[in-house]
């Protein structure tokens, strides 16, 4: 007798219990990541401050709340500002990471939750200066099993380039918020090219 084929009730219940359900794995451990890293970044910048203050006082780090899925670390001139996006994604199956045993074994874990983290000048946010460019640095991808790597810039995009070998830690992100931080500061802004005189009024 030939198997009967699931009907269409049965075919969405199957999908909301198995795909849906591990969206939600992949939320939750999106928002505990966040929360970890928001913690984490106000004790490194208090850690810091006290010790930068007996240095010197004019260099400022400080540490600010933006709303339930951002906040900023003001690292002396420069804003880095962590954002959580609220939906998951899955890698289209051209991206690298569909090749790798880990995801093979499991297609269920590619899906991630992302944290951006962007690089601007701290005087755009003193001077309300709307205009001017900011980067994104980096993203953080999370999955259900807690597992992560990072797309960035330079040096850490080297170092998170695959998915971890074991679950996300609070020391693997104070060591990821040094990084970032760690980039930030070596990346100088360059003059911008000599502009005829009275161009820039136009």
């Amino acid at each position: 007798m030939a198997k009967k084929e699931p009907n269409q009730r049965e075919l969405i219940v199957g999908l909301l219990k198995e795909k849906s359900a591990m969206k939600q794995d992949v939320y939750k451990n999106t928002i505990q990541t966040f929360s970890d890293l928001r913690n984490l970044c106000k004790e490194v910048s208090s850690d810091l401050k006290s010790e930068l203050d007996k240095v010197d006082k004019r260099v400022s780090l400080s540490f600010f709340d933006v709303n339930q899925h951002a906040f900023q670390l003001k690292v002396a001139g420069d804003m880095l500002e962590f954002y959580m996006h609220t939906n998951v994604f899955e890698f289209e199956k051209s991206h690298p990471m569909h090749k790798t045993g880990y995801i093979k074994k499991n297609e269920f874990n590619s899906y991630c939750g992302i944290i951006n983290v962007y690089n601007f000048l701290a005087d755009s946010f003193q001077f309300n200066r709307l205009n001017d460019l900011g980067y994104m640095v980096g993203r953080i991808f999370v999955n259900r099993e807690m597992h992560f790597f990072i797309e960035a810039k330079g040096p850490i995009g080297i170092k998170y380039n695959s998915f971890s070998t074991e679950p996300l830690t609070k020391e693997n992100l104070r060591e990821i918020i040094y990084d970032f931080m760690i980039w930030v500061i070596s990346f100088d802004l360059f003059t911008p090219p000599l502009m005829p005189y009275g161009s820039e009024r136009k």
